[in-house]
């Protein structure tokens, strides 16, 4: 691999980190949230350093529907379907379509994390030391909640980062997934034993929002948190984050 970090030139914020594939216990260790464990493994892909900022949105889109206004805060107030949008026009850019293909690996085109792709990359990926919140046991450390954030969405990277160098995982805003959302999804996956890839139901009325938000208690930025809402709701709370899954050529596995 080139480089641990690979920036687009002409769009801001746009940078992505590779997370090596590999197997991981999702969901919740000890209790807290009631959310059910169980074994996952998950493919090779790159994931944004940050959030989709305002900027970026603005440099695609035109636009800028966002509540607390700043280049780098996050995007937010965008819906499900709004993120499908910007996704679509961004894998419709030649120089991005370049940019992924020059990656090493090679990366296909953006999308949202699936859920078990975002835990995964929030826990640290194959770095993981185990935290309950993205990078530290100590919220305060690594993210934007309602004791510390005066009520506002804040820039992205002022925290530290998790062990993959990613940033705002727990706080500041709520992330879409690109999943369905199914309460008893864990308990089916649990049933067939280490769950592949998983995608999430075949269908459903709300998709997954991941990581909590500025307005939201620590309970809600725990790395194994569950939340959801409807594809076409809108909030000051709501970004996202985009996913590139790799290429895969020849003899490679999608775990490597």
């Amino acid at each position: 691999m080139k480089t641990q970090n690979d920036t687009h030139p002409s769009y801001p914020d746009l940078c992505l980190t590779f997370v090596k594939g590999g197997s991981f216990s999702m969901g919740d260790k000890d209790g807290t949230t009631g959310i059910l464990e169980h074994e996952v493994k998950v493919s090779s892909y790159y994931i944004g350093k940050y959030l989709v900022t305002q900027r970026l949105w603005h440099s695609l889109m035109g636009n800028n529907p966002s509540f607390s206004i700043g280049g780098k805060r996050p995007v937010e107030t965008v819906s499900w379907s709004d993120a499908q949008d910007f996704i679509k026009k961004l894998n419709s850019c030649q120089s991005v379509q370049n940019f992924l293909q020059n990656l090493d690996p090679a990366g296909t085109e953006f999308r949202l994390p699936t859920e078990a792709e975002w835990e995964y990359a929030a826990r640290g990926g194959n770095k993981s030391r185990g935290f309950v919140y993205s990078g530290n046991d100590k919220l305060k450390e690594v993210g934007w909640y309602d004791e510390n954030s005066s009520g506002e969405i804040k820039p992205v990277g002022l925290k530290f980062p998790n062990e993959l160098g990613l940033f705002d995982m727990s706080g500041n805003v709520w992330e879409w997934c690109q999943d369905w959302y199914g309460e008893d999804y864990y308990e089916q996956c649990a049933e067939k034993g280490l769950a592949i890839d998983p995608q999430g139901p075949d269908e459903g009325v709300d998709r997954v929002l991941r990581g909590g938000s500025s307005f939201r208690y620590p309970l809600y930025c725990r790395a194994a948190y569950r939340y959801d809402a409807h594809p076409e709701y809108r909030d000051g709370g709501l970004g996202f984050r985009l996913v590139v899954p790799c290429q895969l050529t020849g003899k490679q596995d999608g775990f490597h």
